[in-house]
């Protein structure tokens, strides 16, 4: 189990890198042509920071739960990729959508606060573990 999650934060963290390279060049460079604006723009780098937080959130998981015994842990875990899947995911696309000719794509807006709610469920979880710790270890 912890070789597939080690193998999913990696490609999780190469995809950010990716496509924070790809943001920064290949999209810039797209602002003059009005197929991309500024805040599309702005909106494709919080996808890629978002995700990387959460990719590195999911290897801290990892680490504090070695030995694979605490649900909660795996919860947060699981909030985050899901997170990562449809906050970062949605915005790439609705980001992008006047340059891949997908205006349809506009229905992934409501998509994307679910994926932050994700994200601070997980959060919120990694609270509940360390107070479950300390209570077990009073």
């Amino acid at each position: 189990m912890i070789q597939k999650q080690f193998i999913t934060i990696g490609l999780l963290g190469a995809i950010a890198v990716a496509l924070g390279a790809l943001g920064a060049h290949a999209l810039k460079n797209q602002l003059p042509s009005g197929l991309i604006t500024t805040d599309q723009l702005n909106g494709f780098d919080t996808a890629v920071k978002y995700q990387m937080y959460h990719t590195l959130a999911m290897f801290l998981v990892i680490l504090l739960n070695k030995d694979n015994s605490k649900k909660i842990l795996k919860y947060a875990y699981n909030l985050f990729f899901w997170g990562i899947i449809l906050f970062s995911g949605s915005l790439y696309f609705l980001c992008t959508r006047n340059l891949l000719g997908a205006e349809w794509l506009k229905f992934l807006g409501p998509i994307t606060p679910i994926g932050g709610i994700l994200f601070i469920f997980g959060w919120l979880l990694l609270v509940f573990a360390a107070l479950k710790t300390k209570k077990s270890t009073s």
